[in-house]
């Protein structure tokens, strides 16, 4: 970079017929170690000071945002002849360092800009974007720059996608730079915020919303936290997972062998009596229930916790010498 520089330079020299300053005197100058460029090209006054008017004369193009010069005794004496400045090298150990400071482009800019090209052509607009790989470019610090994406190969099965990002701006030559990523399809999603142990019932505070990839998503899972607020989980969740369908279930309102209160409603008629449940049930489940004192087995419906109501007219699946449906001890209350 510094051997080019100073090529540059030389070229810009030789070509550039010799200079006096105003009055037809070389002017008294003096050299600047350090000077930081804000333009693309190298000034006269970025050598010496106290050169007035003179010193806007362009020598060459400038290092690269981030790049410096350095520019040795002997090159300092040569140009100070070739454009009649009064400055000698006292010494030869005398040298300048042209610095032009960069700043990386926001990887912002770059993300900006690929969401507009990408959703011309089909890509999700709040999709996640992935770029393995991507490194900041330097550009100009005192420019505002532009980026561009100048051509795009976007897959929509797979979201994956090519890019070349055209980076303009005052002051500065067109970079581009080739970029490849995915675009990623997003759902939100509710998620539990803490460890749900198998047969732990969902509650509205055990869930946020979080957004995930679709493809990490496996099978069918709760989409809405009310799919899952109320539903027991089979087996162990842990926080931030999704829910899936199939590990949901009903909470259990009847275990099996569980004592359940037996009822038996008409228009006028309440009956009640304890039983057996043979089966486990959650609310809404039909479960098979022994009346011990008779040993009659009736199907009846799962009400609430430890309860089962039977239809009216419904008939034991089994019974032994009763003739009643319910036998044993019984509860009857008007209405």
């Amino acid at each position: 970079m510094r051997k080019i520089a100073l090529a540059l330079m030389a070229t810009t020299l030789a070509a550039t017929p010799p200079a006096t300053l105003a009055g037809g005197a070389a002017a008294a100058a003096t050299l600047r170690p350090l000077t930081t460029l804000t333009a693309p090209v190298v000034l006269l006054g970025d050598l010496f000071d106290d050169l007035d008017a003179a010193g806007a004369q362009v020598l060459g193009p400038g290092p690269a945002p981030g790049g410096r010069i350095v520019v040795e005794a002997a090159q300092l004496a040569a140009i100070a002849r070739q454009f009649g400045v009064d400055w000698r090298p006292n010494g030869g150990n005398e040298r300048a360092v042209l610095e032009r400071p960069g700043r990386l482009l926001p990887r912002e800019d770059v993300v900006e800009a690929l969401r507009a090209a990408l959703a011309g052509v089909g890509a999700p607009d709040d999709g996640d974007l992935d770029l393995p790989g991507y490194a900041a470019p330097l550009v100009p610090a005192e420019a505002a720059v532009r980026a561009e994406v100048e051509q795009l190969d976007y897959d929509g099965a797979s979201g994956r996608f090519n890019a070349t990002l055209s980076i303009s701006g005052e002051g500065m030559l067109t970079l581009r730079q080739r970029l490849t990523g995915t675009m990623h399809e997003m759902a939100e999603v509710p998620v539990p915020v803490r460890r749900l142990l198998p047969g732990a019932v969902i509650g509205a505070g055990d869930l946020k919303t979080v957004r995930v990839r679709v493809a990490l998503l496996r099978g069918e899972v709760a989409r809405l936290a009310e799919q899952a607020v109320g539903m027991a989980v089979r087996r162990h969740v842990a926080p931030g997972q999704a829910l899936a369908l199939a590990d949901l279930t009903r909470p259990t309102a009847v275990a099996k062998g569980a004592v359940v209160m037996l009822q038996l409603q008409a228009p006028g008629l309440s009956v009640s009596v304890q039983g057996r449940a043979l089966e486990a049930g959650a609310v809404g489940d039909r479960i098979q229930v022994l009346n011990p004192a008779s040993h009659a087995v009736v199907e009846g419906d799962v009400i609430g916790i430890d309860r089962v109501r039977v239809a009216l007219g419904s008939v034991p699946i089994t019974r032994a010498g009763q003739t009643r449906p319910f036998g044993g001890a019984m509860r009857v209350t008007g209405r």
